[in-house]
C-alpha cells in the first residue's frame, strides 16, 4: 500500500475534530461525520447555561493560526489533535459568530434589496411631481403657476441633493455608510412632510429643497454601500437591482398620480406626496439592522468586525473560512499600501492623482442626464399633451411607459456581468439617439399618427435607458475608484449628475415651449456623443475585485504598485466574465503583492484576527448591548421564517443542512430553554 493510500486510511479512523490537527487535504467536516463522532452542535440547544465557563476559557487561549492555515492545513508549530488544543468539545467546522443571522447569498441579496429603498425613494420623488404638476386643483391651489415657476419647483430637489453629494465625501468616510442612510433617509422625510403640508409655492418649493438633501446622501452612499458589499462576479448584478428599485420607485409614483386624479380635493396631491414618508420611515427603521460595510470597517481598522462582516457576506457566517480571510487580506492590503502612499480621502487629491478615472466618473453621470431621460421622467405627461394625449389619458400613457421602463431593468440583471459594462452602454446610446430623432421627426411632421408614434418611442427609449445608462453610470464611478478616494469619487460624480439634473430639469419646460420638437435633437447629438466616448475611453471593469481596478488605469505610484508590470490578463477577465465567475488578480500581480506585504507590512500585518478575539468582540459589542441584542434577535427571527418558507418550497440537501443548522442554533450566554 503506498504512502498516500495509509495516510488516507489512517485520516479516517479519527474524529472529524482529530482530523483538524492534521495535515490532511480536506479537514473540513461535514455534518453525518459529527453525529456519527457523538460532537454535538456548538449553539445547540441543550448546553447549559452553566458549562459556559469552558468555552470562556477556551476563548482566551485559542489562536487560529495554530489550526488551519488559508489552504486548510494546520499551519503553526501546535500540530496536536484538534481536540487537545483546549478546543471545546462541543466545536463543529462552521463557526457563525453572530448565531442565526441571515448570513451569504441570502444576507446579500436581503442587503441589497432593502437598501435599494434609498434610490427608490429618488425614483419616487423624481417621478410624483409629473403627474401632479398637471392635476388641476394643485394648479387652482397655486394659482396656475407658469411653467419657469414649475421648471424651478420641480428643479430645484437637484439643487439640495447637489450640495449634501457633495458632502458625503466627507460624512460617508468619517461616520460609515450605514450612518449616512440612517439620516439621509431621516432627512428626507422630513422633507416629504413639508411638502405634504405646503400652503404656499415657497413652502412646497423649501420642502423640495429638504428632500433633495436628504436624496444627494442617499443616491451617493447606496451605490458606494452596495459596491463594498458585492462580490465580483455579481456586483453588476446587484447594482441593476438597486437602479430597479429606482424606477420601481418612480413607476409607483405614476401610478399613485393616477389613483390620485379621482379624487375631487387637494387630497389629490397631498398624498402622493405623503407616501414617500412612509418608505423613507422604513428605510430608516431599516437602517438599524443592516451591515456595515467591510471595506470601511477595514479602512478605520475595526478590523474584527470587518473580518465577521465579510464571513457573514461571502461564507455562510464561518470566521475561520480561507475565503474569508483572504478576502480580509486582498482589503487590508489594499487600506495599508494606500497609507503608505500618503494617499488622502479629499476630493482635491482625488482630481490630482485619479484624473482620468475622475473624468470618466463624472462623464458617465452627465451623459446620463444630457441623453434625456429626464425630459421623460419628469415631464412625461407634458410630451404625452404635447403630441395630442389629453389629461388623465396623458397619465395612463406615462404608467403604461412606467411598467415597461420597470421590466426593461430586469434585463441587464443577467446581461451586465456576462457581456460587460462596454456593450450595454454602446447599445443603448445607439437606439436612444435614434428614438429620440424619430420623436422630433413625429412631432415635426405632425401627422394623425404623430400620438402613438410619440408614445411607441417613448417606450423604447425607455426600455433602453432602463437597460442601460440608467444603472450602469451608478455602477461604474464607485468600482473604478481606489478605497481611499471611493467616498470622494462617488461624490463628484453624483454631484455631476445632481447638476446636469437641474439643468435638463429646468430647462426643458422653457425650451418644451420655446423651440418644441428641435429640442429633442440635442439629446440625440448627447446620445450619440456619449456612445463614441465609450467606445474609445471607457474600460471594461467586469469580474474584476475593487482592489484590481489598479491595473486596468496604472495610475498608482509605481514605489508600492503591486500592479505594475502585473496587470490582469484581460483574455482571462473576458472568459470569467463569460461564465459569471469570480476574477482574481494574475498570478504575477498575486505574487508581486504577497512579496511587497512580506517585505514592508511584516507577517502580522495582514494576518486576520485570531478566533478568541471575534469572540471577545462578540461577548463586548453584541451580547452585553441589549437594544443591538434585541436587534439581533429580530433579524434571526427573519432568518428562520425566510430559511422555513425556502425549506417548505423544497430546497437542495445542502440548503436543508442550512436551515437545520440555522434552526437549532442558540447562542451559549442565553438562559437555558425549556425542556
Amino acid at each position: 500500500m503506498s504512502d498516500s493510500k495509509k495516510s488516507e486510511v489512517q485520516r479516517d479512523s479519527l474524529s472529524p475534530l482529530e482530523r483538524i490537527g492534521t495535515n490532511a487535504p480536506d479537514d473540513r467536516i461535514k455534518s453525518s461525520d459529527l453525529t456519527k463522532h457523538g460532537h454535538p452542535s456548538l449553539f445547540q440547544d441543550d448546553v447549559p447555561k452553566n458549562n459556559g465557563n469552558e468555552f470562556l476559557q477556551f476563548r482566551s487561549s485559542f489562536n487560529t493560526s495554530n489550526t488551519t492555515g488559508a489552504n486548510g492545513g494546520s499551519n503553526g508549530p501546535n500540530n496536536a489533535p484538534f481536540d487537545q488544543q483546549r478546543i471545546p468539545p462541543n466545536y463543529t467546522d462552521h463557526l457563525q459568530v453572530k448565531d442565526s443571522y441571515l448570513t451569504g447569498r441570502s444576507l446579500l441579496y436581503f442587503t441589497s434589496i432593502f437598501v435599494s429603498l434609498g434610490v427608490f425613494l429618488f425614483g419616487y420623488d423624481q417621478g410624483v411631481m409629473s403627474g401632479i404638476i398637471t392635476g388641476p386643483y394643485f394648479k387652482l391651489y397655486f394659482n396656475n403657476p407658469s411653467a419657469a415657476t414649475i421648471g424651478t419647483m420641480v428643479s430645484i430637489l437637484e439643487i439640495g441633493a447637489l450640495v449634501s453629494s457633495l458632502m458625503v465625501s466627507s460624512i460617508g468616510e468619517k461616520f460609515g455608510r450605514r450612518f449616512t442612510i440612517k439620516y439621509g433617509s431621516l432627512i428626507f422625510i422630513i422633507g416629504g412632510l413639508i411638502q405634504t403640508v405646503s400652503w404656499r409655492m415657497g413652502c412646497l418649493v423649501f420642502g423640495r429643497i429638504i428632500s433633495g438633501v436628504g436624496v444627494g446622501l442617499l443616491s451617493t452612499i447606496v451605490p458606494i454601500y452596495q459596491s463594498e458589499i458585492s462580490p465580483p462576479h455579481n456586483r453588476g448584478k446587484l447594482a441593476c437591482i438597486e437602479f430597479t428599485g429606482n424606477i420601481i420607485g418612480y413607476a409607483s409614483s405614476v401610478w399613485v398620480d393616477y389613483a390620485c386624479s379621482y379624487i375631487k380635493s387637494n387630497t389629490s396631491w397631498r398624498l402622493p406626496l405623503f407616501i414617500q414618508c412612509v418608505m423613507g420611515l422604513l428605510l430608516f427603521l431599516g437602517s438599524f439592522v443592516i451591515v456595515e460595510t467591510p471595506r470601511w470597517l477595514l479602512n478605520h481598522d475595526h478590523d474584527i468586525e470587518g473580518l465577521v462582516v465579510i464571513a457573514d457576506l461571502h461564507s455562510d457566517g464561518d470566521v475561520l473560512d480561507s475565503k474569508s480571510h483572504e478576502e480580509y487580506r486582498l482589503i487590508k492590503e489594499a487600506v495599508l499600501i494606500s497609507r503608505l502612499e500618503g494617499e488622502k480621502k479629499s476630493l482635491r487629491f482625488a482630481f490630482k492623482r485619479y484624473r482620468t478615472r475622475m473624468l470618466i466618473a463624472m462623464s458617465s453621470q452627465m451623459f446620463a442626464q444630457l441623453n434625456g431621460i429626464n425630459v421623460i421622467s419628469y415631464y412625461a405627461p407634458l410630451v404625452f399633451e404635447q403630441a395630442g394625449w389629453v389629461g388623465r389619458e396623458a397619465l395612463l400613457m406615462t404608467g403604461i411607459n412606467a411598467i415597461i421602463y420597470t421590466l426593461s431593468t430586469v434585463l441587464p440583471w443577467k446581461l451586465v456581468d456576462k457581456w460587460g459594462r462596454k456593450p450595454i452602454l454602446l447599445s443603448g446610446a445607439l437606439v436612444m439617439g435614434t428614438a429620440l430623432l424619430s420623436i422630433s421627426i413625429s412631432l415635426w411632421a405632425n401627422i394623425s399618427a404623430t400620438p402613438r408614434l410619440v408614445v411607441i418611442f417613448v417606450i423604447i427609449f425607455n426600455a433602453f435607458f432602463g437597460y442601460s445608462w440608467g444603472p450602469i453610470p451608478w455602477l461604474y464611478p464607485v468600482e473604478i475608484a481606489p478605497s481611499t478616494v471611493r467616498s470622494a469619487m462617488a461624490s463628484a460624480s453624483t454631484a455631476t449628475n445632481w447638476l446636469f439634473n437641474w439643468l435638463v430639469g429646468i430647462m426643458t419646460p422653457i425650451l418644451q415651449e420655446k423651440i418644441h420638437w428641435r429640442m429633442y435633437l440635442i439629446h440625440t447629438l448627447s446620445c450619440y456623443l456619449s456612445a463614441w466616448v465609450v467606445l474609445k475611453v471607457y474600460p471594461e471593469t467586469a469580474g474584476l475585485r475593487l482592489e484590481d481596478m489598479d491595473s486596468v488605469f496604472d495610475d498608482r505610484s509605481s514605489t508600492f504598485s503591486f500592479h505594475s508590470g502585473a496587470s490582469v490578463d484581460m483574455e482571462q477577465q473576458s472568459h470569467h466574465v463569460n461564465q459569471g465567475n469570480d476574477i482574481a488578480p494574475s498570478t504575477r500581480s498575486r505574487k508581486s503583492m504577497q512579496s511587497l506585504s512580506q517585505s514592508v507590512f511584516g507577517k502580522d500585518e495582514i494576518t486576520p484576527p485570531t478566533l478568541a478575539q471575534v469572540l471577545k468582540w462578540k461577548d463586548e459589542k453584541i451580547d452585553k448591548k441589549p437594544l443591538k441584542k434585541i436587534m439581533r434577535r429580530g433579524s434571526e427571527t427573519v432568518s428562520l421564517i425566510y430559511n422555513k418558507v425556502r425549506n417548505l418550497a423544497g430546497t437542495n440537501p445542502s440548503d436543508q443542512i442550512e436551515y437545520g443548522a440555522v434552526s437549532n442554533s442558540q447562542p451559549v450566554d442565553d438562559e437555558t430553554p425549556s425542556s
